[in-house]
Protein backbone atom coordinates (compact mmCIF):
# COMPACT_ATOMS: atom_id res chain seq x y z
CA UNK A 1 0.00 0.00 0.00
CA UNK A 2 1.44 3.07 -1.05
CA UNK A 3 0.79 6.71 1.28
CA UNK A 4 -0.80 9.63 -0.12
CA UNK A 5 2.45 11.26 0.81
CA UNK A 6 4.82 8.70 -1.32
CA UNK A 7 2.50 9.51 -4.22
CA UNK A 8 2.37 13.15 -3.44
CA UNK A 9 6.15 13.10 -3.79
CA UNK A 10 6.43 11.18 -6.45
CA UNK A 11 3.95 13.13 -8.68
CA UNK A 12 5.86 16.32 -7.59
CA UNK A 13 8.94 14.63 -8.39
CA UNK A 14 7.30 14.20 -11.85
CA UNK A 15 6.19 18.02 -12.32
CA UNK A 16 9.26 18.87 -11.71
CA UNK A 17 10.93 16.52 -14.19
CA UNK A 18 8.65 18.48 -16.92
CA UNK A 19 8.98 21.62 -16.00
CA UNK A 20 12.94 20.87 -16.53
CA UNK A 21 12.40 19.67 -19.66
CA UNK A 22 10.34 22.44 -20.78
CA UNK A 23 12.25 25.28 -19.25
CA UNK A 24 14.00 27.69 -22.10
CA UNK A 25 16.25 29.05 -19.19
CA UNK A 26 19.20 27.19 -18.19
CA UNK A 27 18.98 28.12 -14.43
CA UNK A 28 15.46 27.12 -14.53
CA UNK A 29 15.98 23.85 -15.88
CA UNK A 30 18.79 23.21 -13.20
CA UNK A 31 16.75 24.15 -10.15
CA UNK A 32 13.88 21.86 -11.64
CA UNK A 33 16.51 19.26 -12.06
CA UNK A 34 17.34 19.74 -8.33
CA UNK A 35 13.74 19.46 -7.25
CA UNK A 36 12.88 16.69 -8.93
CA UNK A 37 15.89 14.90 -7.55
CA UNK A 38 14.83 15.97 -3.93
CA UNK A 39 11.25 14.79 -4.57
CA UNK A 40 12.48 11.77 -5.08
CA UNK A 41 15.01 11.07 -2.68
CA UNK A 42 12.35 12.18 -0.29
CA UNK A 43 9.84 9.39 -2.04
CA UNK A 44 12.44 6.70 -1.56
CA UNK A 45 12.70 7.57 1.91
CA UNK A 46 9.33 7.58 2.76
CA UNK A 47 8.52 4.29 0.89
CA UNK A 48 11.68 2.71 2.63
CA UNK A 49 10.11 3.92 5.79
CA UNK A 50 6.98 2.55 5.23
CA UNK A 51 8.15 -0.48 4.52
CA UNK A 52 10.15 -1.08 7.74
CA UNK A 53 7.35 -0.34 9.67
CA UNK A 54 4.91 -2.70 7.82
CA UNK A 55 8.11 -5.17 8.27
CA UNK A 56 7.72 -4.27 12.07
CA UNK A 57 4.24 -4.59 12.34
CA UNK A 58 4.28 -8.54 10.85
CA UNK A 59 7.10 -9.18 13.15
CA UNK A 60 4.83 -8.01 16.19
CA UNK A 61 1.76 -10.28 14.72
CA UNK A 62 4.38 -13.03 14.60
CA UNK A 63 4.88 -12.86 17.82
CA UNK A 64 1.95 -11.73 19.53
CA UNK A 65 0.58 -15.12 17.85
CA UNK A 66 3.25 -16.95 19.27
CA UNK A 67 2.74 -15.87 23.09
CA UNK A 68 -1.05 -15.94 22.25
CA UNK A 69 -0.39 -19.94 21.26
CA UNK A 70 2.45 -20.36 24.26
CA UNK A 71 -0.66 -19.42 26.67
CA UNK A 72 -3.16 -21.30 25.11
CA UNK A 73 -1.21 -24.78 25.61
CA UNK A 74 -0.47 -24.00 29.13
CA UNK A 75 -3.75 -23.14 30.64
Amino acid sequence: MMSDTYNFQIARADAAAVEAKEASLENAKQRALRSEIAWRGMAQRTLKMEQEREKTRVERERRNAELAGGQEAST
